[in-house]
């Protein structure tokens, strides 16, 4: 079981490692949902971790429909995050009417690779995220970070459960949703997954 911890710090991240993570997505600003960290925070990250450290995408808070401009910042930040030995990164990106931008999801994978691209939890601002996960793959998406469109894991482990379903083994279902050390197992019984992700996880 991988258990990725999402932090908003350097020194976070470093403590997250100590305790047991296995993986970090490393974050600015969690209050707004997590914004892409700074460079010297990537830069640490990727020297002195000894676990992946999958840097957030994200240029603000808010929505996840973004203008022309920003998605040039996140295709920068994403150079930057390869240039730095990144093993992956995490990102989404919405339609003003909340579907999968697809068409600019395809070029961020692509300018991405090798990395491991997450698709972060703007996939539970659709109505059906269970019937985009074939796009996804095709994309060549790796892992969706989900909460079943629901507040906490356990309120969507109908939703959860589906997509693992459709996934069938060719992209990860990372359990997201409230799911902290203290709840983990219950969580683990409701919803069998090989990734689970929280602040407090471990």
């Amino acid at each position: 079981m991988i258990k990725e911890v999402c932090v908003e710090s350097f020194s976070e991240a470093l403590a997250a490692e100590k305790r047991g993570a296995d993986r970090i997505e490393l974050c600015d600003n969690l209050y707004l949902g997590g914004t892409t960290p700074s460079y010297g925070t990537i830069k640490m990250a990727m020297e002195k971790l000894s676990i992946p450290a999958f840097p957030i995408i994200r240029p603000r808070g808010g929505d996840f429909y973004y203008s022309k401009e920003e998605i040039e910042i996140m295709k920068e930040d994403i150079k930057i995050c390869k240039s730095l030995g990144a093993k992956g990164v995490v990102l989404g990106v919405l339609t003003a009417d909340n579907k999968v931008d697809f068409e600019t999801l395809k070029e961020l994978v692509d300018l991405a690779s090798p990395m491991e691209v997450t698709f972060h939890k703007a996939v539970d601002e659709l109505k059906d995220p269970v019937e985009v996960i074939d796009k996804f793959v095709e994309i060549g998406v790796k892992r969706i970070l989900s909460s079943g469109t629901k507040e906490t894991a356990l309120e969507g482990k109908d939703i959860l459960n589906a997509m693992i379903k459709k996934a069938a083994g060719r992209i990860t279902i990372l359990i997201a949703g409230k799911v902290t050390n203290d709840n983990l197992d219950e969580v683990v019984a409701a919803i069998p997954s090989p990734e689970y992700h929280g602040k407090k996880i471990i």
